[in-house]
């Protein structure tokens, strides 16, 4: 029996499909994971996003399993612009941190309401272990190029439920504490992160 080429080459094609289709299941991302964070104010959930920032969500599941933010406290909390938490103990000692990850910024998630992003110093590939959640839309924190002023900060995820215990955490009374500026009076807690999907 003769093919012709055309016939054998979607013959080949066609026995392929099977074994490419598995592959790509493979290849492709978990569904989102969700986090709440458990906090002296109320409890907060994230849902995290894979698909666009798997580095950044990959980074932060891993602390919250291994307990890191557990303990720790919102240390930044600056009024219409956002929360920050996730280095500090309440009594500001700094948690060790694993090394820092790419910057995944440029993914098209904006800095907007109850977004979670990573925090980062001057360095735009310096986030590790702190994070902060927008309380209004931020979006001068959106990428902007590749370049050290417009690399920007990396959205992860949003806040799906307790947007009213960011609104009371936003609303704390606020001071100086040691070398740190805005720091809450009275210790806003993460008492517990688990990961609940």
């Amino acid at each position: 029996m003769k093919f012709s080429l055309p016939a054998l080459c979607l013959a080949l094609s066609l026995a392929l499909l099977p074994a490419f289709a598995g592959q790509a299941r493979a290849a492709a991302p978990a569904s989102d994971p969700a986090v709440k964070l458990e906090t002296s104010l109320g409890d907060i959930v994230v849902r995290l996003d894979a698909r666009k920032a798997p580095i950044t969500t990959a980074n932060f599941i891993q602390y919250v399993k291994s307990g890191h933010y557990d303990g720790t406290i919102f240390h930044r909390v600056i009024r219409n612009f956002m929360i920050q938490g996730g280095g500090l103990t309440p009594e500001m000692k700094e948690k060790s941190a694993r090394a820092p990850i790419h910057n995944e910024a440029n993914n098209g998630l904006r800095n907007q309401k109850y977004t979670i992003a990573m925090a980062r110093t001057a360095d735009p590939h310096s986030a590790s272990a702190q994070f902060f959640i927008n309380t209004k839309d931020n979006a001068f924190l959106d990428f902007k190029s590749q370049t050290p002023q417009g690399w920007g900060y990396a959205v992860f995820g949003k806040v799906i439920k307790g947007q009213d215990v960011v609104d009371k955490i936003a609303a704390v009374g606020t001071g100086k504490k040691g070398f740190y500026e805005d720091v809450p009076n009275t210790p806003v807690i993460i008492k517990k992160a688990v990961v609940i999907e």
